[in-house]
């Protein structure tokens, strides 16, 4: 019997992949592309937060750099703010705001009701002059000037134009000039917590400012993703359908808060980073690029909640009081109307 040996060496034809096979490996390696493989993914919890009421908001008076305090009523929102947080999130793990006492004054008051068993706070407050108000220069202390009827110019911009040739005239901060300012923090401190050393509990981060900077810190942190990775909460409208973009989501009430999830991989930590140790900001000239600080294209952000007030509920303006300057020398309000405990 003869056999034939290239018959006997020859191997089994593979069936060839069919149609619907094809399209779906073809569509795998597609979704791959956005959606690669979550392997050593960090979660962080970030906060956008707007000071309490202050003095200057209820006189309505241009207030950037000026330090104006808050209210007794300003006192009540922050203090609201912080108990919400308290019960419904892990400890806060860093938290900046801007120097001026109006901000300072709200993150200190968050933190109060974050406190550790023995008494104690579990973080300071970084305070920054990077994230201070827009300066209103000439405006600063001067009352908010109302449109003419008969005029296209806003009142401020009517004002401008009778007084910018006298002596000592300063114009408001430009927007070129917040967003270098912003995008100074997002390089220099805000990027340092992406790279923070890695632990169980995802960092949470609270950052107290100013109505205006506080647009301008947002589109520095939309610059961060790209616009495929962003998501809304159910029930959200704003940024979609193309009726509102993204970058422009609206003002911010005292202590309305900018609640956002963000998901990223894991990048190289900087040894011995503690949230009460950051480095210096950049250099400004460095944050002039469009995108100084940027994660990989495999994070996410998702946009929770636009000017949060659900700690706002229910708190009435104490009658007489509640547009005064707060004395810290005082008791809080809160406690001035309850009965006093005998025996």
């Amino acid at each position: 019997m003869v056999v034939d040996l290239r018959q006997e060496k020859r191997k089994p034809r593979l069936a060839k992949p069919t149609a619907l096979q094809n399209i779906c490996k073809r569509t795998k390696r597609f979704l791959g592309l956005f959606f690669p493989p979550r392997r050593n993914v960090r979660a962080m919890k970030l906060y956008l937060v707007r000071h309490g009421e202050t003095v200057d908001n209820v006189a309505q008076i241009y207030a950037g750099v000026r330090d104006s305090p808050l209210t007794v009523q300003g006192v009540l929102q922050a203090d609201r703010l912080g108990r919400y947080l308290a019960a419904s999130e892990q400890p806060i793990t860093h938290v900046f705001s801007s120097d001026l006492q109006r901000a300072v004054k709200t993150a200190e008051a968050l933190l109060s009701a974050q406190t550790n068993n023995d008494g104690s706070v579990p973080v300071t407050v970084r305070q920054l002059p990077t994230l201070r108000e827009q300066d209103f220069g000439f405006y600063e202390g001067k009352p908010f000037y109302a449109r003419q009827r008969d005029s296209k110019k806003s009142g401020k911009d009517a004002h401008r134009s009778q007084h910018q040739d006298e002596p000592g005239f300063q114009d408001v901060e430009s927007k070129e000039s917040m967003s270098i300012r912003t995008n100074a923090f997002v390089a220099g401190y805000l990027s340092l917590v992406f790279r923070g050393l890695v632990s169980e509990q995802p960092p949470i981060v609270v950052i107290v400012s100013h109505g205006i900077i506080l647009s301008h810190l947002w589109r520095s942190v939309l610059a961060m993703f790209s616009k495929h990775t962003v998501s809304l909460a159910p029930g959200l409208s704003v940024g979609s359908g193309g009726v509102t973009p993204l970058e422009y989501l609206g003002g911010w009430s005292n202590t309305g808060y900018l609640e956002l999830n963000i998901s990223y991989p894991v990048l190289s930590s900087r040894p011995g980073l503690t949230p009460n140790d950051v480095a210096s900001p950049q250099p400004a000239e460095k944050a002039k690029q469009e995108n100084p600080f940027t994660l990989p294209a495999s994070s996410r952000l998702a946009i929770r909640t636009v000017n949060g007030k659900e700690h706002l509920r229910g708190l009435k303006r104490a009658r007489g009081v509640g547009s005064s300057q707060h004395d810290e020398g005082q008791k809080k309000i809160e406690s001035f109307f309850k009965k006093t405990k005998t025996g």
